[in-house]
C-alpha cells in the first residue's frame, strides 16, 4: 500500500495528512498504538516543512507513505530551507524545536534526501498487522 497527496503549503494541510495517513493504516490492520506512531511523525514532519522551509514549485508540499510488511516509510517533501534539517536539543525552557527529536525517537531511522530543488524527510516506522495463531486479525478502535 502506498499514497502520494499533494496538499497546499498551510497548516490545515497536516490534519488532512494525518486524516489519510489514519485511514490507510487502519484499513491495512496496523495496530492502533503504530498507526498514532506513523500519524505523529508525519505531523511533525509536515509542520516543520511549513514552518521551515518554501513550498514546492507548485506551491504545494508533498506526503507520501510506503507500507510494507512490517513497515511504513513517511515522507514530506517541499521547495527546501536555508539549513538542513535536523534534530534539535532545546532547553526544558524551550516552547519549541523538538519535532525532529520526537521523529529520532519514535522512528527506527529517518533522514534527508535532496533531488534537484526537492527535498525530502523521510522515518521508517515499525507497523506490524496484528497475528494471533499465524493468522492476519485486523483490530479497528472504536472513536
Amino acid at each position: 500500500m502506498s499514497s502520494v497527496v499533494l496538499l497546499p503549503y498551510a497548516p490545515s494541510s497536516v490534519a488532512v495528512a494525518r486524516q489519510r495517513l489514519s485511514s490507510d493504516l487502519q484499513d491495512c490492520g496496523v495496530f492502533g498504538a503504530a498507526i498514532d506512531d506513523a500519524v505523529l511523525v508525519v505531523s511533525e514532519l509536515l509542520s516543520n516543512a511549513l514552518r521551515h522551509a518554501h513550498p514546492l514549485p507548485s506551491g504545494m508540499v508533498k506526503v507520501s507513505w510506503l507500507r510494507s510488511d512490517e513497515h511504513i516509510e513517511v515522507a514530506v517533501s517541499d521547495g527546501g530551507a536555508a539549513t538542513e534539517p535536523r534534530a534539535g536539543r532545546p532547553a526544558l525552557s524551550s516552547l519549541g524545536g523538538r519535532g525532529l527529536g520526537i521523529v529520532e525517537y519514535v522512528a527506527e531511522s529517518w533522514g534527508v534526501r535532496h533531488d534537484g530543488d526537492m527535498t525530502t524527510v523521510w522515518a521508517i516506522l515499525p507497523a506490524p498487522k496484528r497475528k494471533v495463531n499465524g493468522q492476519v486479525h485486523v483490530l479497528r478502535e472504536a472513536g
